[in-house]
C-alpha cells in the first residue's frame, strides 16, 4: 500500500478503481498557409462551433449543478469572445501566414501563462480557463469529438488537472472522486466538485501506472491509498458506511424544531447563490434564507441584468420559501467578483478597493434599480435586505435615503411592497468597533466571519501560502462577535452569522451562549448545525 497526501477540496470517503484520465494529445504543427483571409474565416467558424458547443455544456451544467456553476461556460464564451485573445491569432494568422491551429495554440500557452504569473490566486486560477478554450478551439478545427467519456464502472478519476468542460461532460453517476496533480481550491473545477458532493483532493503526486488499482481517498485528512490491503479496506468500508448512518440519522432531524436543551430558539438560516439552490434549501428544512448572494446575477451575464430580470429571480424565491425569510444580500460586486462591463480598472488591492456597497453608492442607478426590483419582489413574501462591506454611519444614512427615494418612486405609480427590514453586514474591524451607532439605524446585523478574519488578520484569504496561519477562531474574531451582539442587542437589534464559521459546530455553543440569534450555512450543514443546537444548553 501507498499513501499520497493531498489538499482536499470536499470531505467525504471514497472507495473504487482509478481510471487515469489522460485527455486526447492533441498534435499542433506549424504550417505555412497561403490564403490568411480564409484561415481567419476557418478559425471564425470554429470560433462559433465552439460557443455553439459551449451553450449546449450551459443548459446541461444548469440542470445538474445550477445555473450558478453553469455561469463557468457564459465565462469561457466570454473569452472566446475577448477582443485580445482573438486579435491574437489574428496577428499570428496574418503576420506569419501559419495555420490557425498553431496560432491558438500558441495564443493559448501565452495568455495561460501571463495569468500563471499574477500574484492574484483567483486569477491564477483562470489560465486552466485559458487552456481549456484553446483546447477546444483547437479540437474543433482539427475535426475531434468532446472530452469527457470515463466507461460505464465507477471510478476515481486521476489526472493531471480537470477543466471544467471535462467535468460537466462526465457521467456523474460513474464519479466517486476527483484526484489531480494541478489545480487550486479557487478553480471552478473544484467548485464543482464541492456542488456535487464529490470527495477530491489536489496537489497529489500522481503516476500512471495507477491505473485499474483499487484505491480510497479520504478526504478528511487529505489522502489517497493505493492497493489498500484488506485490513484498511474493511476499516474504510466500516468508516464509509458509519457516514451514510450518520446522514440517515440526520434526515431524522428533518421538521425538528431549532431549540437548544434549556428552550433557547436559534433562527438556522441557509446560504445560496441563485434560484436553483433553493431546492436544496428546502431538502434540508432550513428555516430560510441568511444570505442570497445576488451578485451572482450580475455574474452570470454580459450586461447589467434589468430590473423586471431582478424582480422574477427575486420574486421567485420569495415565493418558493413561501412566507420564510429570505435576506438577500445587495451585490458584492469586486474584489475576486469582477465583471467586465463594469469597467472598472485594475486594482493592486481589490479586497479593499472598489467593491460592494461602494459601488452602489457611487453608481446610484445601478442601485436603485435593484432595490426597485428587491422592493417590487417583497409584495410575494418575507425579503429583507442586507447591505455589505459598510465602515460608517454616513453610508447608512445614504443608503436610507435613497431606499425611501425608491419607495417614494414605487407609491408613485401605485407599486406594492411588503415591510422589508434593512441589516447590514459586519465585515471590517470598523463596523464591529462602531456596531453601538450602526445598531442605532438597522434592524439586523448579520457577521461576515470570512472577510471580518481576513480584515481581522491582515491575511488574504485567497491565498494558499497562508492557510496555516488563517485562524478563524482567533480571540480577537470571537471577541468582535461578542462586542456585536451586545452592541446589537442594546438596541433590539438582532445578529446572525453568514460567513462559513457558522457552520464550524465546535463553536455553535460558544455562539449560542454569546447570544447570537441566527446562522446562516451552507444547505448541507444545516442538519450537523441543527443537531449542535439541540444538544447545547445555553445557560
Amino acid at each position: 500500500m501507498e499513501q499520497f497526501n493531498g489538499k482536499s477540496i470536499f470531505k467525504g470517503i471514497a472507495i473504487g478503481k482509478i481510471l487515469f484520465y489522460s485527455k486526447k494529445q492533441q498534435q499542433v504543427k506549424r504550417e505555412k498557409i497561403e490564403d490568411n483571409e480564409a484561415e481567419i474565416a476557418r478559425y471564425e467558424a470554429a470560433k462559433a462551433k465552439a460557443i455553439e458547443q459551449l451553450r449546449e455544456l450551459c443548459d446541461k451544467a444548469a440542470e445538474e449543478v445550477g445555473e450558478t456553476n453553469a455561469a463557468i461556460f457564459e465565462v469561457h464564451t466570454m473569452m472566446l469572445e475577448d477582443e485580445d485573445y482573438t486579435d491574437s491569432v489574428y496577428n499570428m494568422i496574418r503576420k506569419n501566414s501559419v495555420n490557425a491551429e498553431f496560432a491558438v495554440a500558441a495564443t493559448g500557452d501565452n495568455f495561460s501563462a501571463m495569468f500563471t504569473e499574477m500574484d492574484d490566486e483567483y486569477f491564477k486560477a483562470r489560465a486552466a480557463d485559458i487552456k481549456d478554450i484553446s483546447d477546444r478551439l483547437i479540437r474543433v478545427l482539427q475535426g475531434q469529438g468532446n472530452t469527457g467519456e470515463i466507461g460505464e464502472e465507477p471510478v476515481i478519476l486521476v489526472a493531471e488537472d480537470l477543466a471544467p468542460s471535462e467535468t460537466v461532460q462526465m457521467d456523474k453517476s460513474k464519479l466517486l472522486a476527483f484526484v489531480t496533480r494541478f489545480g487550486s481550491s479557487n478553480s471552478h473545477t473544484a467548485i464543482l466538485a464541492r456542488t456535487m458532493n464529490i470527495p477530491a483532493l489536489i496537489g497529489v503526486d500522481i503516476k500512471k501506472e495507477w491505473n485499474g488499482k483499487m484505491a480510497v481517498v479520504d478526504g478528511k485528512q487529505g489522502i489517497l491509498l493505493v492497493d489498500p490491503d484488506g485490513t484498511v479496506l474493511k476499516k474504510y468500508e466500516e468508516e464509509k458506511k458509519k457516514e451514510e448512518e450518520a446522514g440517515k440519522l440526520l434526515s431524522q432531524l428533518k421538521g425538528q424544531t431549532d431549540v437548544t436543551v434549556d428552550g433557547r430558539h436559534i433562527k438556522l438560516y441557509a446560504n445560496i447563490g441563485s434560484v436553483a439552490d433553493v431546492a436544496n434549501v428546502l431538502a434540508n428544512d432550513a428555516a430560510g434564507i441568511g444570505l442570497f448572494r445576488s451578485e451572482f446575477l450580475y455574474l452570470e451575464k454580459d450586461d447589467y441584468p434589468t430590473e423586471e430580470e431582478q424582480f422574477q429571480v427575486y420574486k421567485t424565491v420569495a415565493q418558493n420559501m413561501a412566507g420564510k425569510k429570505v435576506v438577500i444580500r445587495t451585490m458584492d460586486i469586486g474584489a475576486d467578483k469582477q465583471v467586465p462591463y463594469f469597467g472598472m480598472e485594475h486594482e493592486e488591492n481589490p479586497a479593499m478597493g472598489y467593491r460592494a456597497i461602494r459601488i452602489c453608492l457611487d453608481r446610484v442607478e445601478i442601485f436603485k434599480t435593484q432595490l426597485r426590483a428587491l422592493y417590487r419582489a417583497s409584495a410575494y413574501g418575507s425579503i429583507s435586505i442586507m447591505f455589505p462591506m459598510i465602515i460608517s454611519v454616513e453610508e447608512v444614512m445614504q443608503i436610507k435615503k435613497i431606499v425611501e427615494e425608491v419607495k417614494a418612486q414605487l407609491d408613485s405609480v401605485h407599486i406594492a411592497y411588503g415591510d422589508v427590514e434593512l441589516g447590514i453586514m459586519i465585515e471590517t474591524p470598523a463596523a464591529v468597533m462602531i456596531s453601538d451607532l450602526l445598531a442605532k439605524e438597522v434592524d439586523f446585523f448579520s457577521i461576515g466571519t470570512n472577510d471580518l478574519t481576513q480584515y481581522t488578520l491582515a491575511i488574504d484569504r485567497q491565498n494558499a501560502k497562508l492557510d496555516h496561519i488563517y485562524d478563524p477562531h482567533h480571540p480577537a474574531i470571537l471577541r468582535m462577535i461578542q462586542m456585536v451582539v451586545d452592541n446589537a442587542h442594546k438596541e433590539n437589534c438582532w445578529v446572525g452569522i453568514c460567513g462559513e464559521l457558522g457552520a464550524d459546530v465546535t463553536l455553535i455553543e460558544q455562539f449560542i451562549k454569546m447570544g447570537v440569534d441566527e446562522l446562516s450555512v451552507s444547505p448541507s450543514f444545516v442538519l450537523p448545525v441543527r443537531k449542535a443546537i439541540r444538544e447545547t444548553k445555553y445557560r
